[in-house]
């Protein structure tokens, strides 16, 4: 019998009817156990069980890429800070790009609600060298380098989802502070470390899901002992993005569990491996750009086979996301970005070099808005949601659907 499902594209939808033996491969909606009253009762409690003064507060939260129900919880907490003695003209907001674009004010509106009209915003931008203080290094040997006025805030808080991320284990939680408010060479670095010199491949521990042992992740925990934030509230989410639930605490242990609550609801047992795979990024603002999307095709890559077929739905409406990703499949094969990447890490090239390593083993499709040139540089071929169809249609091995490919992660094998 066949069966019917709509895939999303960006805000919309595409049906796709599917052969009998498709599996369809879903995440575990987390149940909604947050609301506004509920939340500010949890920001109070954790408030009551410090000490420290609310004389000027620091909030960091996340941008257009990694929302995370701003304009509903965003002034809950900024209304339970002032309860307990913070005046509004000592709050600031950050918004944590990393080495993403800054957004417009009409964006902010969209993604912040009216908080961003009523209080100070500081958009950041990891080019502004002048800052930054330099607190030394990880012995992994990242530039520490911290916004002078986040160290002197004295309560600051970061806001944000938990989620997978293909290189760094998770993201949110103590990524909001660095990479998310870090300098663009010490970003650069840190990213670097997705990559294993000495056997010239990706580490195989930067993968989804993984933290120990993951070069990466590790570095990110000790440049995280430089400045802790002094309450974190991890965001669990569902697949459409609703926030289900707001989990206020501070230190890693508390990350650790955030992300396995997450983990819980997003990684799936799977062995087998299938002919031809079609997901879905899970739509806008996954699918926003292709640097959001390629953590889907990530994602989806591992339940294909070697020499399959993977066809990932991303609308790209802002199209690649990065001047600096593109280049990188001009330099002539996989080696040569490697060394040269190995060399000197910069913009998404850990990203160009995982998408090349994939398209070594498996082929992928993309229905999408980016140009077919673009499309071809990469190595992937652009075609339309019939062509989509078709392949489908025709597929008479093993083949799965994803719904949501950005969030769905194959549970990692422990190595």
């Amino acid at each position: 019998m066949l069966q019917i499902i709509e895939l999303k594209y960006g805000t919309g939808k595409i049906p796709f009817t599917l052969p009998d033996h498709t599996e369809i491969l879903q995440i575990n909606e987390p149940e909604t156990r947050i609301s506004a009253p509920e939340f500010a009762f949890r920001i109070g409690d954790a408030l009551e069980r410090l000490t420290t003064k609310l004389t000027n507060v620091a909030v960091v939260i996340a941008d257009k890429t990694r929302l995370c129900g701003y304009p509903k919880f965003l002034p809950v907490l900024l209304d339970t800070l002032v309860t307990f003695g913070a005046r509004w003209e000592n709050i600031t907001v950050f918004i944590a790009y990393g080495t993403h674009g800054r957004q417009t004010d009409e964006e902010c509106i969209e993604v912040y609600g009216d908080t961003y009209k009523k209080i100070r915003f500081i958009h950041h931008d990891c080019l502004d060298n002048h800052c930054f203080v330099n607190l030394g290094k990880t012995s992994r040997a990242t530039p520490v380098l911290i916004r002078r006025d986040i160290l002197e805030a004295d309560f600051l808080i970061t806001f944000g989802g938990i989620s997978h991320h293909y290189f760094a284990g998770y993201g949110g939680g103590r990524k909001m502070i660095f990479p998310g408010l870090g300098q663009r060479e010490a970003i650069y670095h840190n990213h670097g470390l997705f990559l294993d010199p000495d056997h010239h491949t990706l580490s195989p521990y930067c993968q989804s899901g993984v933290l120990d042992k993951n070069p990466l992740a590790e570095d990110l925990a000790e440049y995280e002992t430089f400045l802790p934030a002094d309450l974190a509230v991890h965001g669990i989410l569902d697949s459409v993005g609703n926030v289900c639930d707001l989990l206020p605490g501070a230190g890693t242990d508390h990350f650790r569990k955030a992300c396995a609550e997450h983990g819980k609801n997003c990684e799936i047992e799977c062995t087998r491996e299938y002919d031809l795979v079609i997901a879905s990024c899970g739509g806008y603002p996954k699918d926003i750009n292709f640097i959001q999307s390629h953590k889907a095709i990530d994602n989806a890559a591992k339940f294909v086979r070697d020499g399959g077929r993977l066809i990932v739905l991303a609308e790209c409406l802002d199209g690649v996301g990065s001047n600096t990703f593109l280049p990188w499949f001009n330099i002539g094969d996989w080696g040569r970005a490697f060394n040269k990447l190995s060399e000197n890490y910069e913009g998404n090239g850990g990203t160009a070099l995982s998408m090349m390593s994939k398209l070594q083993r498996i082929q992928i499709f993309l229905v999408t808005k980016l140009s077919g040139s673009v499309c071809e540089i990469m190595g992937v071929e652009k075609i339309s949601t019939d062509q989509a169809k078709m392949h489908v249609k025709q597929s008479s091995g093993p083949i799965a659907a994803i719904p949501n490919a950005g969030l769905l992660v194959k549970r990692p094998v422990q190595i």
